[in-house]
């Protein structure tokens, strides 16, 4: 087995063997690119190849970055392979091992990424069942990931499989296996990295199996504050529990904030972040001489035995930040491509693809450019010249590119159709003469990948003649490079965060100024000033279509700013001069806002 090879890549060295197979870490000959590669024995017991095929269909159909990324299932004559990606970083475990236990804040960091990675496969149907200190990664940028699917499987499925110290009461009794048995897995985990020891014991199966069973969770010394999680979490009922990963999010977020205050992620990855460059002598790329990919995060790589031993014991796999793993394999059979890794390894032997997501090619963020636009509108006298605005090239999907470069270009014709109104009356024609309204607009870039395009158009217009709204919008627009498609407020705000409570917090972390005054006074009448933002603050106005919405979100690459419509209300008394020909700028940490914001859109924002 050891001289079976798949052609292609080049291999770096071994991270870990068992009995039926072993990982390597290998490099993509053409790119460099680095990737690991987990082989399995094909013999006349077909059980690995069947395991391996399930775990090629379970990971393909998750797409996160807190999961690793499948590039390939190979199967030859006389083996088979998972190519993955493989970036650096070092399992919980080892952190564990090395520390002991976490800091509280810390804790809850590695809580959060793995249940973002653990809600995106539950969203299509897939239970990991072997959620454990082994299987979370900690990168150097201190945000965990999720690794290994050897046993996953569908929702609902029978199983008797895990690991026996974080196994749920239903797995040991060979019940379902629902979203609520990684739930109860990840807060065994949770409690042994605040604790320092797991929430049972027991030094056999069979006692092990009595205490997840039917004994009560050790809470005397747990800190007061996370209790709530850890009660909910393992309790012995699965309905008692979060039905998801995702409702456990939202809980955790809410404890952990009201615990140590609205910056208690950042302060936990960064306090992750440091213990993880401490062990970065184990990190695997670093090992062995190889930069990680460009425009990616830095996440971690793992190994393991592969295969060795009973359940729970499936080999250890590679993850990565940064890219999503995408695609579906709709059966549990895979059905053969007719694509070959074309020429001989080094064994002599050639693989058939059976499942292919895309080659591990450089993951770079793909180029923004500038283009400009130079018209005149007759009709609305209005001229443009040098309306500048975002492009992107470079990207692997051409049909994505076009999608993402038509969301690109809307903020520019929102721009031209709401200037166009200063000329839209025949009065206002007539007294215009000859003369032409003048628009420019100016790029200001913000995030620029890998998963995300934030852009903000800043025009400028020259009134020559005619009357305006009398007031001056924001052109943004925030681009999800996976699907080409245009993010809406609903996509970027949890439902609860457009209450009163949610706004009112938004509110808040607006920067003490005049900007902020100004917009007071202008939403200041004889009943008392009330809050400017609301869901409809962010949508398309029904009294004003030609206008974008006066609240938009825009995503900076070290913070969030919220770019809120300039109001003409006249002269004010001194100090503040209400008249506006822009919109307002305001820029907020991260952190003061990302629990406002979905969870699975708040993993891929910068840290502040």
């Amino acid at each position: 087995m050891g001289e079976w090879k798949i052609s292609g890549f080049r291999e770096v060295r071994e991270l870990g063997a068992g009995a039926q197979g072993r990982v390597v870490l290998a490099q993509h000959e053409e790119t460099g690119f680095p990737v690991a590669v987990k082989y399995v024995v094909v013999g006349p017991d077909t059980a690995p190849l069947e395991a391996l095929r399930r775990e090629a269909e379970m990971l393909a159909r998750v797409e996160s970055p807190h999961v690793a990324r499948l590039y390939q299932l190979v199967e030859g004559e006389h083996g088979a392979a998972l190519v993955m990606e493989a970036v650096d970083g070092v399992s919980l475990k080892v952190v564990l091992t090395e520390h002991g236990r976490l800091d509280p804040q810390a804790a809850l960091t590695v809580l959060k990424g793995s249940l973002l990675g653990l809600a995106a496969a539950h969203a299509v149907g897939v239970v990991h069942r072997d959620y454990k200190p082994a299987n979370v990664v900690v990168p150097e940028d201190g945000r965990s990931k999720l690794i290994d699917f050897g046993i996953a499987s569908a929702a609902g499925s029978a199983s008797r499989s895990g690991t026996p110290s974080y196994m749920a009461p239903e797995q040991w009794q060979a019940g379902e296996a629902g979203p609520s048995a990684d739930v109860y897995a990840a807060t065994c985990v949770f409690y042994e990295c605040v604790m320092g020891r797991r929430p049972f014991g027991a030094d056999s199966v069979v006692g092990l199996r009595g205490q997840h069973l039917t004994a009560p969770v050790p809470l005397e010394d747990f800190p007061d504050p996370l209790r709530p999680l850890v009660v909910r979490g393992l309790a012995k009922n699965p309905a008692e529990r979060h039905s998801g990963a995702m409702e456990f999010v939202a809980e955790l977020e809410s404890v952990a904030r009201a615990a140590y205050g609205d910056d208690w992620e950042g302060r936990g990855i960064r306090t992750l972040a440091a213990t993880a460059a401490g062990l970065s002598m184990l990190f695997p790329l670093a090992a062995a001489g190889i930069s990680a990919p460009a425009g990616t995060a830095a996440a971690g790589a793992a190994a393991g035995a592969a295969g060795a031993g009973g359940a729970g014991t499936a080999g250890t796999v590679a993850t990565g930040a940064g890219n999503t793993a995408a695609g579906f394999l709709a059966k549990a059979s895979v059905v053969k491509a007719t694509l070959v890794i074309a020429g001989a390894t080094a064994a002599g032997t050639v693989g058939v693809v059976t499942y292919e997501k895309t080659r591990p090619e450089a993951a770079e963020a793909p180029a923004i450019t500038l283009a400009a636009l130079n018209r005149t509108y007759a009709d609305g006298v209005l001229e443009v010249r040098g309306g500048q605005y975002a492009r992107i090239k470079g990207m692997r999907k051409a049909s994505v590119q076009t999608s993402v470069n038509k969301a690109l270009r809307v903020p520019l014709d929102q721009a031209v159709t709401f200037y166009k109104e200063w000329g839209r009356t025949a009065a206002a024609r007539a007294a215009c003469g000859g003369r032409m309204n003048l628009l420019s607009t100016t790029v200001v870039k913000g995030l620029t990948g890998p998963d995300l395009v934030s852009v903000r158009y800043v025009p400028k217009f020259q009134r020559r003649c005619g009357e305006g709204p009398g007031y001056h919008p924001g052109f943004v627009v925030t681009v999800d490079l996976r699907t080409g498609r245009a993010l809406t407020a609903d996509d970027v705000f949890k439902p609860a965060s457009f209450g009163p409570a949610g706004m009112d917090r938004l509110w808040d972390a607006l920067p003490e100024g005049d900007d902020k005054q100004q917009v007071m006074r202008g939403h200041s009448g004889s009943g008392g000033f009330f809050n400017p933002f609301s869901r409809e603050s962010f949508i398309r106005s029904s009294r004003h279509p030609e206008s974008p919405p006066w609240a938009q979100p825009f995503f900076g690459k070290s913070r969030f700013e919220l770019i809120y419509v300039g109001m003409d209300d006249g002269m004010a008394v001194s100090p503040f001069d209400l008249s506006r020909t822009s919109a307002y700028d305001f820029a907020i940490p991260y952190g003061k806002v990302k629990a406002l914001f979905k969870p699975e859109l708040a993993a891929r924002l910068p840290v502040s």
